[in-house]
């Protein structure tokens, strides 16, 4: 069962914007963490942005250092939907794009996956 799904994405020139959304299809009272990885070819996944989860942590947030500034994670309880609101992008943006969410449940921690969306930025 699919349980995040992803849309946005796609072709975008140097210096312009785009954003992704994720629909969170879990209860999102039981989730730790939500964010976005990246993974680019030839290299390894790695961390975009992250929030936590919960409202008394005021969803304080993470950046990458090579995104800080350009990108903005948020989210809409209401809509189970995180998003990711990339401007000023680079070439060096270009990656399937994830969005992750861990689930506290029970004492267990569950991590869930989207199946990715490919972003491309020309020059």
């Amino acid at each position: 069962q699919v349980q995040l799904v992803e849309s946005g994405g796609g072709l975008v020139q140097a210096g312009g914007s785009l954003g992704l959304s994720c629909e969170i299809r879990l209860s999102m009272h039981s989730l730790n963490s939500m964010g976005w990885y990246r993974q680019a070819p030839g290299k390894q996944r790695e961390l975009v942005a992250a929030m936590r989860a919960a409202m008394s942590s005021g969803g304080a947030t993470t950046y990458a250092d090579s995104v800080k500034g350009r990108f903005t994670i948020s989210r809409d309880n209401t809509r189970n939907m995180l998003y990711l609101q990339m401007n000023s992008v680079k070439p060096e943006d270009t990656a399937v794009y994830y969005c992750h969410v861990d689930q506290l449940l029970i004492g267990r921690t569950y991590d869930y996956w989207g199946q990715g969306t490919q972003v491309t930025v020309s020059s």
